[in-house]
């Protein structure tokens, strides 16, 4: 079964992550969000209860 053969998938996985972790990662970091969070209190939004007609 040469899918439980770890040689050279472990080896990928290892290279993909560490390129990501110290390449990819970093460079996504430094963007700027165009829509930052505020610091806005959330109110609870007012309903009114629904009158069933058969009750």
């Amino acid at each position: 079964m040469p899918q439980l053969n770890p040689n050279p998938w472990l080896f990928i996985m290892f290279i993909s992550w560490f390129t990501f972790s110290m390449i990819i990662q970093p460079k996504i970091l430094t963007f700027v969000s165009t829509n930052p969070p505020s610091k806005k209190t959330l109110t609870a939004p007012t309903t009114t209860p629904w009158t069933w007609p058969w009750t």
